[in-house]
């Protein structure tokens, strides 16, 4: 059976890539911890792609398996760009997503929905041993919501609507939301691009 680790600490993270990798067979996904490898990784990149690859290529040297890594992040417009890659860090890395998505809300006051333009954004990194790094990008469109919907997803889920589904992601179920996210867009594209290349 062919070993994945995923380069991620974060377990809300992992069981919806592994719910996504779910109909690879003989393909087992691992965390870190259940690698045994407790790095410090420094994401001092300055786009997703580039986090996602220093991700990928650090974990990979270090175990010598093949590795993937994401980086994602939240978008909004009329914020010029913020979160972005900072969006799990914004307001400092302990502060809850309900207080971040408060703030988000409280900033956006009074901008009407045409300026509420955002998007989940996922670099997907691929460290293979003895081929290199792959990287593919995906997004999720929508806009920012006025105030947290939904009990689904994590993060700034609940403040991410879609109009396509007049729903939040965090109330959309998590089969759907996989099937449409920028993170399952990502993982799916980066599944085509190593079958092509007969690296899985």
């Amino acid at each position: 059976m062919r070993t994945i680790i995923f380069a991620t600490g974060n377990e809300n993270k992992l069981v919806e890539i592994r719910k996504i990798m779910a109909d690879l067979e003989d393909v087992r996904v691992i965390s870190m911890k259940e690698a045994g490898i407790t790095a410090d990784i420094i994401e001092d990149g300055t786009s997703f792609e580039e986090n996602a690859r220093i991700k990928a290529e650090t974990i990979g040297r270090i175990s010598g398996e093949l590795v993937l890594a994401d980086d994602s992040g939240l978008v909004i417009d009329y914020l010029n760009g913020e979160p972005g890659i900072y969006s799990s860090r914004y307001m400092g890395e302990d502060t809850s997503y309900h207080v971040k998505n408060a703030a988000l809300i409280e900033r956006l006051e009074g901008v009407p929905d045409e300026q509420r333009t955002a998007r989940f954004v996922c670099a997907v990194a691929a460290y293979v041993p003895g081929h290199g790094t792959e990287v593919v990008r995906e997004t999720m469109e929508g806009r920012i919501g006025y105030e947290e919907r939904g009990e689904n997803g994590f993060g700034y889920d609940p403040i991410f609507f879609l109009p396509s589904h007049g729903k939040t992601s965090a109330e959309i179920p998590p089969e759907e939301k996989n099937r449409i996210s920028h993170r399952g867009k990502a993982l799916r594209a980066m599944r085509r691009l190593l079958d092509e290349k007969g690296l899985l």
